[in-house]
């Protein structure tokens, strides 16, 4: 077996050792490879796989609601992926951990599904390619949709164990803005005197 070979069946065992789903793409979005996690998640045969664009692959909805598939549709235009892949291919930079929010098409069920995204440039035989690696976080994001929240003062309890305003919390954290003001029923009880009716 020559050295060439050798690398190549350890690219493979590699490539496949990895259990989350791994596809080297070209500029395109089409599917020049995919690791045996992919072809499991999407129980897809290989041969099939290889003619796909990523988003037909992942049942993205806009690419199934558009005539001419993954890449057509108006929204592909703020694809995370399609444009993390173009990117790698414009300067070559390693793309690490960005997250987007994808909704995939299931026996005419949609599910929104939360994608963790690494886009890497492969350069091979002369080529660029781009492997990415997309990471279901779905489960993740829904566990942490639950905020540990003071019964009495509200305060909310963040992943250092400090209890934090809801305010500062959630503009820390979720980079949302508060603005104030005062409900009905807390006006009525905080400042009766505006409230009250004149009685003859």
């Amino acid at each position: 077996m020559s050295e060439t070979s050798g690398n190549d069946n350890l690219f493979r065992v590699l490539f496949n050792s990895i259990p989350l789903p791994l596809f080297r793409v070209d500029r395109e979005l089409g599917i020049l490879d995919l690791n045996q996690a992919a072809e499991k998640l999407f129980n897809t045969p290989p041969a099939r796989a290889l003619r796909m664009r990523g988003g037909d692959l992942l049942h993205c909805i806009n690419a199934l609601t558009s005539p001419n598939g993954c890449g057509s549709a108006e929204a592909c235009a703020d694809c995370l992926i399609r444009n993390s892949v173009k990117q790698v291919f414009a300067n070559g930079r390693e793309i690490n951990r960005l997250r987007t929010t994808m909704i995939a098409v299931n026996v005419d069920q949609q599910n929104e599904v939360d994608l963790l995204l690494t886009a890497t440039p492969i350069h091979f035989a002369g080529e660029l390619s781009v492997l990415l690696c997309l990471e279901d976080i779905s489960e993740l994001t829904s566990l942490r949709s639950l905020i540990p929240i003071c019964a009495s003062c509200k305060k909310i309890r963040d992943d250092q164990q400090l209890w934090n305003s809801v305010e500062s919390y959630f503009s820390h954290y979720h980079r949302v803005d508060f603005t104030h003001s005062i409900c009905p029923d807390c006006a009525r009880r905080l400042y009766p005197e505006l409230n009250s009716t004149t009685k003859d």
